[in-house]
This record gives structure tokens, sequence and C-alpha cells, in this order.
């Protein structure tokens, strides 16, 4: 079985390749991740990512539907809009606009 530390550097080893301008949900992670029932898993590591040495992009991992629902885990509510912002995301409502455009599926992406 493999310890949660080591499961949680998995997924910010993934979240760090997402390209600036793409994002990805938990789910996505997850089933990336050989474990496609762990999305809270994934948001359980996306909590903790601002703990990490290395920077992770935590701000571009959103639910299936393209909600911001982790944004209140930033340290301002509108932290994680502003980041997708800038990346050139738009933000309506809390949802990504356009989302299957920004989508990044690490499984195609990231293929082997």
């Amino acid at each position: 079985m493999q310890k949660q530390e080591d499961f949680f550097q998995n997924v910010y080893d993934v979240v760090r390749l997402i390209p600036e301008g793409r994002v990805t949900n938990y789910g996505a992670i997850a089933k990336y991740l050989g474990s496609g029932r762990s999305s809270r898993m994934i948001g359980w590591a996306m909590n903790a990512a601002h703990s990490q040495k290395i920077y992770v992009p935590a701000h571009r991992v959103v639910n299936r539907n393209g909600e911001l629902t982790g944004k209140h885990h930033f340290s301002t509510p509108f932290l994680m809009q502003e980041l997708l912002e800038k990346e050139g995301i738009i933000v309506e409502k809390d949802k990504i606009k356009n989302f299957n455009v920004c989508y990044w599926d690490p499984m195609k992406e990231l293929a082997m």
C-alpha cells in the first residue's frame, strides 16, 4: 500500500506538469495515477500543496465541471480565479468558461 506522503508527491508531480493556461480536474489526476476513485485524496493533496518547497500550481486543478471548488483553500477567496485569469483563462461565477478548450487530460498528454 502506498503511503499518503508518496501519493501526495505523485499528485504534485502531475500538477506541476499542467501547462500555464490549462486546467485539469481531481478525477483526471486520480485516474492517471491509477486510483480512479481517489478524487477526494487529490483534493486533500491540493489543500496541502502550499506547504511544498517546490511550487505546485494548485489553481490549475478544478472539479469535473470546471468549478473553482478549492478556492476557499487559497489565501484569499479570489486568488484562485486571479491566478487563472492571469494565465488567460476566463472565469465567470466561479466556473471556467470554455472548460473543454482549457482542459488538460494527463491520460492523453502524458501518455507513456
